[in-house]
C-alpha cells in the first residue's frame, strides 16, 4: 500500500466558466454595441447597421451601455481567474513523514502560492457537512484537536453524497482518524 495520497483538485478552469465567460462576453459586447449605435445615430443618419430605430440613446443607450460594460468587465475578470486556474491545487497526505498538505493557488501577487501543513497527530477527525436547501454544501473538513476546520474539498459544484461519503472514507482509512458527520 503506498504511503503517499495525492488528491487533485481543479480550479477555475472547468467547462462552465469557460461557457460562462463566453456567454457574458457576446451579451455584453452586444447590449455596448447597440447602445454606443443609439449614441452615433444621434449624430448621423448613416449608421443602419442594426435595425435599432426604436432605441434612443437617453434613456435606453446610455443603461445599454452601462450593462453592456458591466457584462465585459465582469467577463474579463472570469477570463482573468481562467487564465490563472484561481483555485486549483492538491492535496497530499503523506503517512512516511506524517505530514498533510493543502496547495491552492490565488491571485497573482505575494499571496498568490497557498501552502498549508500540518501534521497528522494534530489531526482529531475528519468532518463531513451537509447542507441540502437552495445552495447545497457538501463538504469535507480536517479537525485539528486545536478545533480549526481546515476545508479539503473543491468549491463549485456539490458532489453527490456517495462520492463526498467514499471520498472521506477513504481519507480517514488512510490517515487512520475516525469520521463526524455520517449517520
Amino acid at each position: 500500500m503506498s504511503q503517499i495520497k495525492i488528491d487533485k483538485i481543479l480550479g477555475s478552469r472547468r467547462l462552465s466558466n469557460y461557457w460562462w465567460a463566453t456567454t457574458i462576453l457576446a451579451g455584453g459586447f452586444s447590449f455596448f454595441s447597440v447602445g454606443l449605435i443609439s449614441y452615433l445615430k444621434e449624430y448621423s443618419n448613416d449608421i443602419s447597421i442594426l435595425n435599432n430605430n426604436n432605441i434612443l440613446f437617453v434613456p435606453q443607450g446610455a443603461v445599454m451601455i452601462f450593462y453592456g460594460m458591466t457584462g465585459i468587465l465582469t467577463s474579463l475578470f472570469l477570463w482573468y481567474t481562467i487564465v490563472f486556474n484561481v483555485g486549483s491545487g492538491y492535496n497530499e497526505f503523506n503517512n512516511t513523514k506524517g505530514l498533510i498538505t493543502i496547495f491552492r493557488l490565488g491571485f497573482p501577487g505575494k499571496n498568490r502560492i497557498l501552502k498549508l501543513q500540518y501534521r497528522i497527530d494534530e489531526i482529531s477527525a475528519l468532518k463531513i457537512n451537509i447542507q441540502e436547501g437552495i445552495s447545497p454544501k457538501r463538504e469535507i473538513y480536517l479537525k485539528t484537536k486545536d478545533r480549526r476546520e481546515i476545508p479539503l474539498t473543491k468549491v463549485g459544484e456539490p458532489l453527490a453524497i456517495e462520492e463526498i461519503e467514499k471520498e472521506a472514507k477513504e481519507i480517514a482509512s488512510f490517515l487512520k482518524i475516525k469520521i463526524e458527520g455520517l449517520k
